[in-house]
C-alpha cells in the first residue's frame, strides 16, 4: 500500500490544491485520476472548493474530506457536509489507525494512553459522529486522522454546543445542507502526549467555518476560533472572527472557487449565520 501511496503523492504534487478534492484511496477498475474525479463528485464535502493549502495528502471520503499533516500527526483541515440523512447518534467510539496514511504520518490508539489524566484532553472528533453517523463509512470518523487531543473543557463545552447548532441548522426544513470546514492552529505550546515517543504537535486551538445553502456568497455563514484553554461555560458566540483572520492564522485559503471580488467582500466581515444560532 505504501508504494501506491507514494505514487499518489507524486500525482498530487502536480495538481494544485486549489482544485477539486482528491483522494489517496487505492484505484480499482478506474485509473487513479478518473477515480479521484468520480469520488470528488460523489462526495461533495466542499461546495466552493476545499481549503487550499496544507500537504499533498488529501483523503476524500463520504463522511469527510481531510488533509493530513505528517509532521504534527493531525489533520490540517477537515471539510464535511451535514444533511438530514447524515444525522445519527449513539455510534460507538472505536478508535482506529487510518489505514490510508503512511505509518509515520499519523497516530495509533496506543499513543493516547494516559493523555486524559496527564493533559485533561479528550479524543476530539473534527468531523463529529452525531452529525455524520448516518453515512455508510461512518467508521472512518473514528480514524485517528480525524481526531486531535482536545481539552475536555473545550470539547464538552462551547465546541460541543457549536456542533449542536450545526445539527439544528441541518434539521431546518428550509435548509438542505450545512457545510463545515474545521482545523487546528499551532500558536503556543500545549504539551505532549505522554504515551508516545512519536514526534507530534498538539493544537493550541481550533477554527471553524460554517455556511448553509450551496455557497457562502449569500452571506449566511459564521466563523470561529477557540483556544484549547476556552472554559466549559464559555459561549461560542464570543469567539467569532472573520474568515480573513482564520486565513492569516492558519495559512490556508478558503472559498477559492468564488470570484476574487466576492471572496474579498465575504472574508473581511462576519456573516449573517450567527443570528440563526443564538448569537446577537
Amino acid at each position: 500500500m505504501q508504494g501506491s501511496l507514494k505514487l499518489k503523492h507524486a500525482a498530487l504534487l502536480l495538481i494544485p490544491l486549489i482544485a477539486a478534492c482528491s483522494t489517496t484511496q487505492r484505484p480499482h477498475e478506474l485509473g487513479a485520476v478518473e477515480e479521484q474525479a468520480v469520488q470528488a463528485q460523489q462526495f461533495d464535502n466542499c461546495s466552493v472548493g476545499c481549503p487550499a493549502g496544507g500537504s499533498p495528502l488529501t483523503l476524500n471520503r463520504q463522511a469527510y474530506t481531510l488533509n493530513n499533516n505528517g509532521s504534527t500527526k493531525f489533520a490540517n483541515w477537515v471539510s464535511y457536509k451535514i444533511t438530514k440523512q447524515t444525522l445519527a447518534s449513539g455510534r460507538p467510539r472505536n478508535w482506529r489507525t487510518d489505514p490510508d496514511i503512511p505509518a509515520g504520518e499519523t497516530l495509533d490508539p496506543v499513543d493516547y494512553n494516559g493523555a486524559n489524566v496527564a493533559l485533561n484532553v479528550d479524543r476530539g472528533h473534527q468531523a463529529n459522529l452525531a452529525s455524520l453517523g448516518g453515512v455508510p463509512d461512518w467508521q472512518t470518523l473514528n480514524y485517528l486522522s480525524n481526531i486531535t487531543p482536545q481539552k475536555s473543557e473545550l470539547n464538552q463545552g462551547p465546541w460541543a454546543r457549536l456542533e449542536d447548532q450545526e445539527r439544528t441548522l441541518s434539521k431546518d426544513p428550509t435548509i438542505n445542507q450545512v457545510y463545515v470546514a474545521t482545523g487546528p492552529l499551532y500558536e503556543h505550546f500545549v504539551g505532549s502526549l505522554p504515551g508516545t515517543n512519536k514526534v507530534h504537535t498538539i493544537p493550541s486551538g481550533y477554527w471553524k467555518i460554517i455556511f448553509v445553502g450551496n455557497s457562502p456568497a449569500s452571506g449566511v455563514y459564521a466563523s470561529f476560533v477557540m483556544n484549547q484553554e476556552t472554559p466549559r461555560s464559555a459561549s461560542f458566540c464570543d469567539y467569532q472572527v472573520t474568515v480573513a483572520q482564520i486565513e492569516e492564522r492558519s495559512g490556508l485559503t478558503f472559498w477559492s472557487d468564488l470570484p476574487q471580488q466576492v471572496q474579498a467582500a465575504l472574508k473581511s466581515k462576519q456573516g449573517q449565520l450567527p443570528g440563526r444560532i443564538g448569537c446577537k
